[in-house]
């Protein structure tokens, strides 16, 4: 199955607030999403983690 769940962290507060599905052979590189972030009640930009 190509499709994986990844979880995505605010880059600001460093907390994990998303998980999504990304298919990991177009996309190989780390995930970036502008979201928003409910502790800091503002859009940030979340990246993939491990």
């Amino acid at each position: 199955m190509p499709r994986e769940i990844v979880t995505l962290a605010c880059t600001e507060c460093k907390r994990r607030n998303y998980t999504t599905k990304k298919d990991k052979r177009k996309t190989p590189a780390r995930l970036e999403k502008k979201k928003f972030c409910r502790f800091d009640r503002k859009h940030t930009v979340h990246r993939e983690v491990k």
